[in-house]
């Protein structure tokens, strides 16, 4: 099930929206090296990735391959880490769901409001997957967190507007129009059925991220719709 478009029109240019994707490729080709040196990618993980070890301090026994050095205290990954990605697909898949549910949000909330809200989505969805998996070594990268927090807000904010939805039928390939309760509704179910059957490390998909900021972005609309937004 893949989102090909949404049939909600916005009615300013999305210039945060832009500004954070353009952020990611910036990050993905100049400190990332778009992944061509295994030296420069594994450093640029290492070195800005969150290792949930590091956030916790947890003395239990480490999950996972000791890919990076493990040491000290490195609160500030939390924001670091959403900026970076773990290949071409995921950065592309990452800016593709940011484009299409994060214009309209960006609509409602206005461009500097977005962007704090983009960081705090990424900060809680980071920490859900820390304290999921305190002992964990393996370092987490993506935006997907703090998208999901778009797409939380977007449920409550635009729960009627279409999705085209790209959805595979057997062996048929099929586009629908769906409401977008349906399809966040759906694709939030996916992310407790994988939270479920792969409870630590989700086989390298951090699904308690993804369902911490869709939670938060949720909160956030539901808490402050008429205090922040207006």
């Amino acid at each position: 099930m893949l989102p090909l478009s949404d049939e909600n029109p916005t009615k300013s240019m999305p210039i945060s929206t832009l500004f954070l994707i353009g952020s990611c490729l910036l990050c993905w080709l100049l400190v990332q090296g778009a992944g061509v040196s295994s030296d420069t990618f594994l450093g640029s993980i290492c070195t800005f990735g969150t290792i949930p070890i590091e956030i916790t301090g947890n003395s239990g026994v480490i999950i996972g391959t000791n890919l990076c050095q493990i040491g000290g205290y490195r609160w500030q990954t939390v924001f670091s880490s959403m900026f970076l990605h773990g290949s071409w697909l995921h950065l592309i898949g990452n800016i593709w769901f940011l484009w299409i549910f994060g214009n309209n949000v960006e609509d409602f909330m206005g461009h500097v409001r977005f962007c704090f809200f983009f960081l705090f989505a990424g900060v809680a969805a980071t920490l859900a997957h820390v304290f999921s998996a305190p002992t964990s070594a393996i370092p987490m990268v993506g935006a997907s967190g703090a998208i999901s927090g778009i797409m939380g807000a977007y449920l409550l904010l635009y729960p009627r507007a279409r999705v085209r939805t790209l959805v595979l039928l057997g062996f048929a390939i099929t586009v629908i129009s769906i409401p977008a309760w349906v399809f966040l509704g759906l694709w939030a179910l996916l992310q407790l059925f994988g939270s479920a059957m792969n409870p630590i490390e989700g086989g390298g998909v951090a699904y308690m991220a993804h369902l911490g900021g869709f939670c938060a972005g949720i909160a956030v609309v539901l808490s402050s719709r008429k205090s922040i937004f207006g």
